[in-house]
């Protein structure tokens, strides 16, 4: 099964347009959880034991593995996700881009290291950069095109053939890149106004939405510009609002009641 038809399947099955982010920070993970031998693993395993029925993905960000030398903390977390939860799919937050060689290595570090079933990309190298992640056609590949930060607007907003470069990605990506059917685009929700001029030029085509919650995205604006057609193809992303809502021991009951309200928000404008 290919990564958007497993995710079409968990977003029905959980009623769902919500994809929870790991990434543990050490200094900010609870007392029960820095005494363990692997303390962000079992941080992790207790977040999606308790969000596993709300969520249609979930999406951990290498670096806060790779800093602390906890990759093997990283990939025991998607190998609990694939025992546990096997419908739900593992985005490894990771925006690789190089050429050649170099990418193939990336792509076989997301794919078969890790066996995450999507990797982010970043197309600044161009189509031939993302070739050896889009040649895995089962997984998904989800490029940047309008980042939620502030400055992403100093390169993506350059104007190319008299439209704006995230435009131009974003066209690309909904034609000669998607060969396989297997590409998403990453549009910050702190850009309502592009998100609905990507969600025009790229049809039904899924898009991941960070920056809701922690950086300020309006979920109404995100909802009434960027679902498709089927009143679907979002996957909204929350990090910080889900996993830091509780500090002490019941942190997981925390994340829980933060996932199920956020949920609810989401579904309410559906």
């Amino acid at each position: 099964m290919n990564f958007i038809k497993k995710l079409e399947l968990a977003q029905r099955k959980n009623n769902s347009l919500l994809c929870v982010g790991l990434d543990p920070a050490p200094e900010r993970l609870p007392g029960v959880c820095r005494r363990k031998t692997q303390p962000l693993l079992a941080f992790n395993r207790d977040l999606i034991d308790a969000t596993a029925d709300l969520v249609c993905a979930y999406k951990p960000q290498i670096a806060y593995y790779a800093a602390c030398g906890a990759e093997a903390e990283l990939a025991a977390t998607i190998a609990y996700i694939k025992d546990c939860y096997p419908e739900i799919p593992v985005i490894l937050d990771a925006k690789r881009g190089d050429i050649g060689s170099t990418a193939e290595m990336y792509a076989l570090e997301a794919f078969i290291r890790y066996q995450a079933d999507a990797v982010t990309v970043n197309p600044y190298l161009g189509g031939d950069s993302l070739q050896p992640f889009l040649a895995y056609r089962e997984k998904g590949v989800v490029i940047l095109c309008r980042t939620s930060n502030p400055g992403g607007i100093e390169l993506q907003g350059l104007l190319v053939d008299g439209q704006p470069l995230y435009l131009k990605i974003a066209a690309l990506a909904a034609s000669d890149w998607n060969q396989n059917h297997n590409i998403l685009l990453v549009v910050g929700a702190t850009w309502p106004s592009e998100l609905a001029q990507v969600r025009k030029l790229v049809g039904d085509m899924p898009l991941l939405v960070p920056g809701v919650g922690a950086q300020g995205g309006d979920l109404q604006a995100v909802m009434e510009t960027g679902l498709d057609s089927r009143r679907a193809g979002l996957v909204i992303n929350s990090s910080r609002g889900i996993i830091y809502a509780g500090k002490e021991d019941d942190f997981a009951d925390k994340a829980r009641a933060a996932a199920l309200d956020l949920r609810e928000q989401i579904n309410l404008y559906r």
